[in-house]
């Protein structure tokens, strides 16, 4: 699905030099390169306070942590997306409040939105699903109307932007009072093992979550907050302060294979491809608020799970994210939940597969793909 070590020779000596001389100094944990990739990322991000910390579900745990939430308090994100979002919640002993997603964007649904908020709600968690911006105009409206926090889940979508009716553009993962996202290697922005971060402008939040991140600790064995020990290292930082400058144009790159992809499979009668994205009141069709963490498609009327075998027999890799919602996954079911209310995530699991999409792919490699799919659809 990404060519992690066709990436890595186009850096490979910068890498190794910067490996070496931490190798040398033996500075692993808080050294300059980590102070270095969150200063740069700040920039980049254009958020007053960047906070590294080891992944990016942590990201989502101490984000709730510094905020206060408390027990019983309800925090609304979506049924389709990875475990991890509402995985911290439960964790916490918050009440997660699952709800719905929009069919052509597979993005928060705003009306499922309105209809879940409860004088318990505290917060709701848009996931950037895929590499795309949720619909942030209208959740921050309806956060600021009910006055709740929003929490973007930023893992797969950092350096997308978000346009704003008005003109304005944001960094998705800003627009909230809190952002976080995931370094896994297979992101758009990966290291070589785990990492995450924190994104606020909050000055308060921002210095609550700095102790959280060590143990509470602002002053060694002082321990002001209860905390966790999550920290980037330095050799994952170094490889992300090298791959930063490089994120637009990996997002770019990635970009140009999923037009590839639009053009070969347009109106093809059981292929859905990703949607235009929605910016703001606006539609584009080639917008830089659409990063594609993954391209994902809709396979309608035809055996979708006979495509994923086939292109696998094809040595094509592929994926179903996800194959389980999850409200029904076996830690998350809850006598709450009703089946309709989850109509359009409970076809997504049927009909979604994703292609290979990364920076190495070339011409040949996508024509060979967008056949296979074509020839088997036929």
């Amino acid at each position: 699905m990404v060519d992690l070590i066709g990436q890595y020779n186009h850096i490979k000596p910068q890498v190794n030099k910067a490996f070496e001389s931490i190798l040398d100094t033996a500075y692993y944990i808080g050294g300059p390169e980590v102070k270095g990739f969150q200063a740069d990322l700040e920039k980049y991000l254009d958020v007053k306070h960047v906070i590294p910390c080891a992944n990016g579900t942590d990201a989502l745990q101490i984000a709730m942590m510094g905020l206060g939430l408390e027990q019983g308090d309800e925090v609304i994100t979506v049924d389709f997306t990875f475990a991890a979002t509402v995985e911290v919640i439960a964790l916490l002993k918050l009440t997660p409040v699952l709800i719905d997603v929009e069919k052509d964007t597979f993005n928060m649904d705003i009306n499922a939105l309105k209809k879940a908020i409860t004088p318990k709600t505290k917060a709701i968690v848009p996931v950037h699903l895929f590499g795309q911006c949720a619909n942030m105009e209208a959740i921050l409206e309806i956060a600021k109307q009910h006055n709740l926090f929003v929490i973007e889940d930023n893992a797969q979508a950092i350096g997308a932007n978000y346009t704003f009716s008005d003109g304005t553009k944001k960094k998705a993962g800003t627009m909230g009072i809190i952002g976080t996202t995931s370094f896994f290697p297979s992101k758009n922005l990966g290291c070589y093992g785990d990492g995450g971060a924190i994104f606020t402008n909050d000055d308060k939040l921002a210095h609550t979550i700095r102790g959280i991140v060590n143990h509470g600790m602002y002053e060694r064995y002082y321990h002001d907050v209860v905390g966790v020990n999550s920290r980037l290292d330095s050799l994952q930082a170094a490889v992300l302060q090298i791959k930063l400058p490089l994120l637009d144009s990996y997002c770019d790159a990635r970009r140009k294979a999923a037009h590839y992809y639009n053009t070969a499979f347009a109106n093809h009668p059981n292929i859905i491809t990703p949607a235009p994205t929605k910016c703001g009141t606006s539609i584009c069709s080639t917008c830089d608020c659409h990063v594609y963490h993954q391209y994902t498609l809709q396979i309608i009327d035809a055996d979708r799970d006979a495509l994923h075998k086939h292109l696998l027999d094809n040595d094509i890799p592929n994926a179903i994210y996800y194959p389980v919602p999850l409200h029904s996954q076996k830690a998350y079911r809850d006598d709450r939940y009703n089946e309709d209310d989850f109509k359009v995530t409970n076809e997504l699991v049927k009909t979604v597969i994703s292609l290979p999409i990364h920076t190495e792919l070339e011409d040949d490699q996508l024509a060979y793909i967008t056949q296979t799919v074509l020839n088997f659809l036929k």
